[in-house]
């Protein structure tokens, strides 16, 4: 049986940490940002945690499992 390929999207998009754990991107920080507000934007940046319910998921477009 072949090796199970790599998602390709996936793979940019994800990230994993060294004790497992998936981070990610938060939408809507690329464009009509004079809209939002600085919280907003602010708190739109930086990496955060997939949720629970999609790790699964995620992993097996990454190819872990």
């Amino acid at each position: 049986m072949p090796k199970m390929k790599t998602n390709s999207g996936a793979k940019k998009r994800f990230q994993q940490t060294g004790k497992g754990k998936l981070m990610r991107k938060k939408a809507t920080a690329r464009h009509l940002l004079s809209s939002k507000s600085n919280r907003r934007k602010s708190d739109l940046g930086g990496k955060h945690l997939v949720d629970d319910t999609d790790v699964k998921r995620v992993l097996t477009m990454l190819g872990k499992k």
